[in-house]
């Protein structure tokens, strides 16, 4: 999943951003509240975890002005602040759940976890591409009845890659989602991991699922792909 952490302290917002790329999560991070909205609207995101004091335009702001634009992705609000009040205000600006400073990694990785699965459910309980499944709920994925064990950078590209099934995706879209908005496009990290998958989940079945279209990119698709 993609993640935006908006957080003006570097330190915390690094933590943060470390701990949540080991868990296979694409993370971007912004430092100050105009630069975290801005992030918020131009980006797809599946998740934002926002600090409620921040330069510039404090989390409150954010969160009600990205909510009036559109911008529907689940938002966990973080904050040394603890009274009911500025959790009530948090919740009615639009944000989805509320953390207090300090917490403890683990209690911010299960409440991200509820919040993506409850995004996940919200767009289809399991992937499916002819006998190819992926549950994001179990993280479990088959062929044929067959299980596939991923790595964790693995599973998150196959993820997207399901959600986004019949499209030309780019390295760079690629890049953007799986990795974060940092990723350098001339790497061919991703032509690895796209040919590792390929391995896992194309070989030996008669039907060829993972496609690469010379020049543009890659294509999850059960028909031949376009020329």
């Amino acid at each position: 999943m993609k993640i935006l952490v908006v957080e003006d302290e570097q330190r915390v917002a690094q933590f943060i951003q470390k701990g949540l790329k080991e868990e296979g999560h694409a993370v971007d991070c912004a430092y100050d509240g105009e630069e975290g909205g801005f992030l918020a609207e131009v980006n797809e995101y599946d998740l934002i975890i926002l600090d409620l004091m921040l330069p510039k335009k404090n989390g409150l702001t954010v969160c009600s002005e990205i909510r009036e634009r559109g911008v529907s992705t689940p938002v966990l609000m973080l904050t040394a602040r603890d009274a009911v009040q500025d959790k009530v205000r948090g919740l009615d600006a639009g944000a989805d759940d509320y953390l207090t400073k300090p917490f403890v990694f683990d209690e911010l990785l299960a409440r991200v976890r509820a919040l993506l699965r409850r995004g996940s459910e919200s767009k289809a309980p399991i992937l499916k591409i002819i006998d190819l499944e992926l549950d994001p709920m179990s993280r479990r994925v088959t062929r044929g009845g067959k299980p596939i064990r991923l790595t964790t950078k693995e599973y998150a590209l196959l993820e997207y890659m399901m959600r986004n099934p019949d499209r030309v995706l780019s390295r760079t879209r690629i890049g953007e989602h799986v990795w974060d908005m940092n990723f350098d496009p001339e790497s061919n990290v991703i032509d690895v991991y796209v040919s590792h998958l390929r391995n896992k989940v194309d070989k030996g079945f008669d039907v060829s699922l993972i496609h690469t279209l010379r020049g543009q990119g890659y294509m999850l698709t059960e028909d031949a792909p376009p020329a």
